[in-house]
């Protein structure tokens, strides 16, 4: 399954919440704090790394403030068949 996060630009986040409605995971919620423009910014909470990068919150933003990282865990490699003799 591919992980990701996200990084939200804290002082030009308007506090609209529709990417808190967006994560299907649940895993972005408004601050605490007030940005520079007096907005409560919203805020990735994910101490379990959950997120998968699906960028749906990214989508909805209409102040484009989102950036997402996606990457696939690594994988452990195969070995290649081996051919038995007959």
């Amino acid at each position: 399954m591919a992980k990701g996060r996200i990084e939200i630009d804290f002082d030009r986040c308007k506090g609209c919440e529709l990417c808190t409605t967006a994560c299907p995971q649940n895993l972005i919620r408004m601050g605490q704090r007030f940005n520079s423009r007096g907005y409560r910014a919203a805020a990735l909470v994910d101490p379990e790394g959950k997120c998968t990068g699906c960028a749906l919150c990214a989508l909805v933003c209409p102040d484009v403030v989102i950036t997402v990282y996606r990457w696939e865990p690594a994988r452990e490699p195969v070995a290649p068949p081996v051919a038995v003799p007959a």
